[in-house]
């Protein structure tokens, strides 16, 4: 299906770009949570994703259980980078599975991650993290990733398989430079990996993102210029812009020296100036929740 098609049949105009207003790390902390449902019902985000193994999952899960408006994929998680605020695999894996550092929490960089993980133990720990989001009753709109870590070359085609096995749509850039240079990957490592799953995945029906930004994670004073520039400066089709708004009141406790990157962009998308900065640019909008209809109505087409 070409390109135009597939962006009219998410309801975008093919000529203009578009953007998912994303905010990662819900059910990391209760600030994470409230910023979701916040922004998400005044239109300032437009879907999210939970992390599981987090302490403050469940809030999340009846959060969106009483509200169905609102888009919430599952953010699996392998790695816990924060110093004195951690978590660990559902699977309560030891140290063989290499899930685990020598404090019996997840490794705080993807690169320790992959170099000790049994693809088997990462593959068990990710059904599990689905799987509980399931039995909380989430109707999982999408599957990412925190971190990329499930996007490791070891791990990536458990990534898609598991997509593919409970039917939602997978973040995969199709332009995934700028992707692997944020994830800290090297190119030459991960590209050809991905570049032969978007092709195999576009054939199956999934629709892909075709970019990808993030928080800019900027000084405070530097946040509204730098948050106005990552608007003016979208590239063309539907960009995936990964963000992290945390009310204020922990965030600042778990992460003193970024939690401003966190609380400024709070502070910015509830007063809407992103929401003003995208009408003026003539950027449109949407979540995730129609990329998995599409994909599921691909599925029926196909059989």
């Amino acid at each position: 299906m070409e390109r135009a098609e597939i962006l009219r049949r998410l309801g975008l105009d093919p000529a203009r770009r578009a953007a998912i207003l994303h905010e990662d790390d819900a059910g990391m902390c209760h600030g994470a949570n409230t910023a979701f449902v916040e922004l998400s019902k005044a239109g300032a985000l437009t879907s999210g994703s939970v992390m599981v193994p987090c302490p403050w999952f469940p809030e999340m899960a009846r959060l969106a259980y009483r509200d169905d408006s609102l888009d919430l994929g599952i953010h699996l998680t392998l790695t816990s980078e924060w110093a004195g605020y951690r978590w660990g695999p559902l699977t309560r894996a030891g140290r063989a599975s290499g899930l685990v550092d020598e404090e019996g929490y997840f490794h705080r960089t993807v690169a320790a991650l992959g170099e000790k993980v049994e693809p088997e133990a990462a593959e068990a720990e990710m059904r599990a993290q689905i799987e509980r989001a399931r039995a909380f009753d989430i109707d999982a709109t999408h599957i990412d990733t925190h971190m990329g870590a499930a996007l490791h070359p070891r791990l990536a085609e458990i990534y898609f398989r598991l997509g593919e096995e409970y039917r939602l749509p997978v973040l995969l850039p199709k332009r995934a430079e700028s992707y692997a240079r944020v994830l800290k990957y090297e190119p030459d490592e991960v590209l050809p990996i991905w570049s032969a799953a978007a092709e195999r995945l576009e054939e199956q029906g999934v629709p892909l993102v075709d970019d990808f930004d993030m928080t800019p994670g900027v000084a405070s004073a530097d946040s509204e210029a730098a948050y106005r520039r990552l608007v003016e400066e979208l590239p063309e089709g539907l960009t995936f812009v990964a963000l992290h708004p945390n009310a204020p009141g922990d965030i600042e406790t778990i992460v003193p020296p970024r939690a401003h990157f966190r609380t400024d962009e709070y502070r910015l998308l509830g007063e809407g100036r992103m929401a003003e900065w995208l009408e003026a640019a003539g950027v449109q909008t949407l979540g995730m929740r129609p990329l998995r209809e599409l994909y599921r109505e691909n599925l029926a087409r196909r059989g």
